[in-house]
């Protein structure tokens, strides 16, 4: 079974675009929070500082509106993990109304060499709990 980690967020004026709704990029820039926040979480009892993570890819897809005021559930969830590399899935919802769902592959890098590193037991741990 899946850990899953929630954030809320509501969507504010800055987040609306031109079309009166949430811009795309908004959605590409709550994922980044959010993964932010639920690493730290993971690793809150067991820091790992000598590794940093960078996107290599975003799969999007937008399938309902959102607008201003709306408070929106993301959860998110670790998938398949091997090598330097991590999938994260994230779902967006209004109420229980799905709006957006996305993957993102993350690529593992140690610190001081900004160079992929093997993703071992040490941070296996943290992210399948």
């Amino acid at each position: 079974m899946k850990d899953i980690f929630e954030v809320k967020v509501t969507v504010t004026s800055e987040n609306i675009d031109d079309l009166n709704h949430v811009n795309n990029v908004v959605y590409v820039q709550w994922m980044d929070t959010v993964a932010f926040k639920h690493w730290a979480f993971l690793t809150r009892d067991t820091p790992l500082p000598q590794y940093i993570w960078v996107v290599l890819k975003h799969e999007i897809e937008y399938l309902k509106q959102a607008v201003l005021g709306d408070e929106i559930t993301v959860k998110t969830w670790v998938g398949e993990t091997s090598g330097f590399k991590s999938e994260r899935f994230m779902e967006f919802y209004r109420e229980n109304q799905l709006l957006v769902k996305a993957k993102t592959v993350w690529g593992m890098l140690d610190v001081l060499k900004y160079k992929p590193a093997r993703i071992r037991e040490d941070v296996m741990k943290v992210l399948y709990p």
